[in-house]
């Protein structure tokens, strides 16, 4: 007699994604759907001793860029490792389609400039098998991957197509102009796409250091746009944005954010940070949520679980002597003939004096800062104290916050990184960043899993996020259910994807079986495993005991099983 079920988890610790407290049952898995929930008589035709273990659905992030690497890679590493079975990616209005052969060279040096995806990589991976959105969606569904990928509509790419070197230039988009690209807009979400984005940031720079082509954008063009969602009654909308209007009465920025919800009747969510330099912003625009909330209009702050943060090192996209004169005389070089040139005492001489030149100013302040940096050690820890930070050992030691990050990225075996909280840890706290993940009206997020290779290593979140904040965290700890519930089915049901994020009889089989006690995050490292050989930073966890796609297992204690059940996934649902 065949068996009943493809698949019972048999046992486990259930966290069912609603919050609920956890019980212990069976869960049983047929045709990439639940089936059953409970005690569980029939047998499966593969089953999973799940005692003692947690099961949860399997983790969604709103907010990655595997846009590229979804049409190279079967695997969306390192995202896939940390229990994420869905993702979705077109975020921050940079992508790669719609496209005309012609304008491939400006997407790719949009997308290398924010984010961090280098030019080579590209070249070498993506295949331009597609013109216009419908049939970028076309190629991505004839792929099969490790988990289940959703795509938004981004406006670079879109602004390109409709007004070529005009849009480039940032030039106002004429009345046809908006038109277009409202048009094309509807057509991508009736073609699959959850929604469409933009950027409003200017950190947002090529890899030639120009604006991209949204970040001056008008309203009248973004509200042409809201529109065609509106008319195609589906989709939600994402921005970064800078809000540099933001005073502690309000936000003329956000004020637009909510003409835009008004004029699509569509879900809008942006990237909310606590930014040390811009204070007590993050309360403002959180009381600005709520008061939109109040007024019927969905909008929603998307949060990363962790400090935000960029890695600098030797081997990596930068550190802060990587845009001097002297650096780059060495940087191609392999890291032990580049350790000894560094290692010289005129060359240390000469970098510590030398004027370092880069066309973003935003980033280049960033990486100069470097009285803001911590060690990040193994096992990391990214919220270390205030004694930890450069400024306060450089003190101590009576010498220059940039000398002492000099010899410590050329001191032991060169592959020190420094780890560089930008955003979400003001004063060596986490508190601000706590009161933002527990407001109810915002979604943890932020993986950026798919880019910036060689400088942010995110994707880890969701396992950071069941470690540090409900076990490890000094102080205050938040619930397992509370926090599953974060990861899964809010996430989910933002971007209208209501058949997964639970485990309930009829939902999709996302599900992941994890011995919490074991659960932890190892430094990341870089390894050349992109086209080209290209570099990019890898993260792996303990604790994961078995993540399952569609009924299918595709890691078994960290380990990859082959199994390619992950589709492209059109449309709300």
């Amino acid at each position: 007699m065949a068996a009943p079920f493809d698949l019972v988890v048999r046992g486990g610790t259930l966290f069912d994604g609603t919050g609920n407290e956890p019980r212990e049952a069976d869960v049983a898995l047929q045709d990439g759907k639940i089936a059953a929930v409970g005690r569980v008589a029939g047998v499966g035709r593969e089953e999973i001793d799940a005692k003692g273990l947690a099961v949860t659905p399997g983790f969604v992030d709103v907010h990655t860029h595997y846009d590229g690497q979804a049409t190279w890679d079967e695997r969306f590493t390192p995202s896939s490792g940390h229990g994420v079975t869905t993702v979705l990616m077109g975020n921050c209005g940079v992508g790669f389609a719609p496209c005309r052969p012609a304008d491939r060279d400006t997407l790719m040096k949009v997308m290398e400039g924010v984010e961090d995806i280098p030019e080579l990589v590209m070249r070498e991976g993506v295949p331009w098998n597609w013109q216009s959105f419908p049939d970028y969606l076309d190629a991505l569904a004839a792929r099969r991957c490790d988990i289940d990928f959703a795509t938004q509509v981004p406006h670079a790419p879109v602004r390109v197509f409709v007004m070529g070197q005009r849009g480039v230039e940032r030039e106002p988009a004429t009345a046809q102009d908006m038109a277009a690209m409202s048009a094309l807009v509807e057509e991508g979400v009736n073609a699959g796409a959850l929604g469409f984005s933009t950027s409003r940031s200017l950190f947002h720079r090529t890899s030639e250091g120009v604006l991209t082509p949204t970040i001056t954008a008008a309203e009248e063009e973004l509200t042409a746009i809201a529109r065609g969602l509106g008319r195609a009654g589906k989709g939600v909308i994402q921005l970064l944005d800078d809000f540099a209007d933001t005073t502690s009465e309000g936000s003329t920025e956000f004020a637009m954010l909510r003409r835009l919800v008004e004029a699509s009747g569509r879900p809008l969510s942006f990237t909310l940070l606590d930014i040390s330099i811009y204070p007590n912003r993050w309360q403002t625009l959180l009381a600005e949520i709520e008061r939109a909330q109040r007024d019927g209009l969905a909008i929603r702050g998307q949060v990363s679980a962790r400090p935000v943060a960029l890695l600098y090192g030797l081997e990596l996209s930068f550190n802060p002597f990587s845009t001097c004169p002297g650096y780059r005389e060495v940087e191609g070089m392999p890291l032990e003939q580049k350790l000894a040139r560094l290692r010289e005492p005129a060359m240390r001489a000469r970098l510590l004096v030398e004027e370092p030149a880069y066309r973003n100013p935003q980033m280049l302040a960033f990486m100069r800062s470097v009285g803001n940096m911590f060690v990040l050690g193994d096992p990391p820890n990214y919220t270390p104290p205030a004694a930890e930070r450069l400024d306060a050992r450089a003190a101590a030691l009576g010498i220059p916050p940039l000398e002492l990050a000099y010899d410590l990225l050329v001191g032991g075996d060169g592959r020190t990184i420094l780890f560089h909280p930008g955003a979400n840890y003001t004063d060596c706290s986490d508190a601000n960043m706590a009161a933002m993940l527990r407001h109810e009206h915002t979604v943890m997020a932020l993986g950026d899993g798919g880019a910036h290779y060689g400088l942010i290593c995110d994707a880890s979140y969701t396992t950071h996020a069941l470690t540090y904040w409900t076990r490890d965290r000094k102080g205050e700890h938040w619930s397992l259910p509370w926090a599953i519930r974060q990861l899964t089915d809010v996430p989910a049901n933002m971007v209208g994807l209501g058949d997964r994020g639970r485990i309930a009889a009829g939902y999709k089989a996302d599900i992941n079986v994890i011995d919490l006690d074991r659960l932890k995050v190892a430094a990341p490292h870089p390894v050349h495993s992109l086209p080209g050989g290209g570099r990019r930073l890898e993260q792996k966890a303990e604790g994961y005991r078995a993540t399952i796609v569609g009924g299918h297992v595709t890691y078994r204690d960290g380990a990859f099983t082959g199994a390619l059940p992950g589709r492209l996934v059109r449309g709300a649902r």
